[in-house]
Parts: structure tokens; sequence; C-alpha cells
């Protein structure tokens, strides 16, 4: 997936909206682990900064939490 770093949507806006999307459409199901920064930071080209305020969205939406030493998981759908 891409990001459009000129639009008016902040990247880390973005990439926590295809994340949710992930996660609503059961690509990431609950009780599963969402990639780690490394994997995203390779995926969408983006300073791990911006990945964790991306994370944070989706943590503060209570859509997923960490697990200390394990990484991120999801712990239910958004709502429809």
């Amino acid at each position: 997936m891409s990001i459009d770093r000129e639009g008016p949507i902040p990247p880390y806006r973005q990439i926590a909206d295809q994340l949710r999307a992930r996660i609503a459409d059961g690509t990431i199901p609950v009780g599963r682990r969402i990639p780690s920064l490394v994997e995203l930071e390779q995926e969408f080209e983006v300073a791990r900064d911006t990945l964790r305020k991306a994370v944070k969205v989706l943590k503060d939406e209570g859509l997923v939490e960490t697990v200390t030493g394990m990484g991120v998981f999801v712990t239910q759908q958004p709502p429809k």
C-alpha cells in the first residue's frame, strides 16, 4: 500500500486508516498481531515515529493493545 505524501491527510492518519481497514475486513483478525514497526517501515517507507503515531490512533480507538515483549495485537473490530 502507498500513502499520498502531498495530500491533506497526514501520513500517520493514512496508515492508521489502512490498518483499520485491514482489521475491519479480517485481513488482520481479532487476536492477531499487527505488523511490527520494522515491517510497516518497509511497507510504507516512513519514519518509525510516523508509524508510532498511527498505532497510537488505533490504540486510542481501542482497536489494538500492546503486549509487552510480544507486539501490538488487535482487540476488536472497528464499528460498522
